[in-house]
């Protein structure tokens, strides 16, 4: 399916969006097909989220939103997915939460 989509997400993990969560989202967004974009801002600028050092360099502290929005094959369910990781505050509580 194709089109275009666009949602926002607050970040809520404690350190923001540093290194590892940057990989995740990157590789989850080049996991699909369609174009898929992220800002900090709905003016923008607008990034390619499919790379690391580009989505690292937003530096998103805890509370920014992220402005994200794709084009193209996939682009409902690249969102969906990017919003749903965001949400789930990248997986690292679960891994603190197993060592505790």
């Amino acid at each position: 399916m194709t089109g275009t989509a666009e949602a926002k997400v607050t970040v809520a993990n404690e350190v923001g969006l540093h290194a590892r969560p940057a990989v995740k989202l990157a590789k989850l967004a080049k996991s699909f097909p369609a174009r898929v974009e992220m800002a900090l801002s709905a003016e923008g600028p607008w990034f390619d989220a499919k790379s690391v050092v580009k989505v690292m360099a937003a530096r998103a502290p805890k509370g920014a939103v992220l402005h994200l929005r794709a084009t193209g094959e996939g682009a409902s369910q690249a969102v969906e997915a990017l919003v749903d990781l965001v949400e789930r505050k990248f997986d690292e509580g679960e891994a603190h939460a197993r060592t505790a």
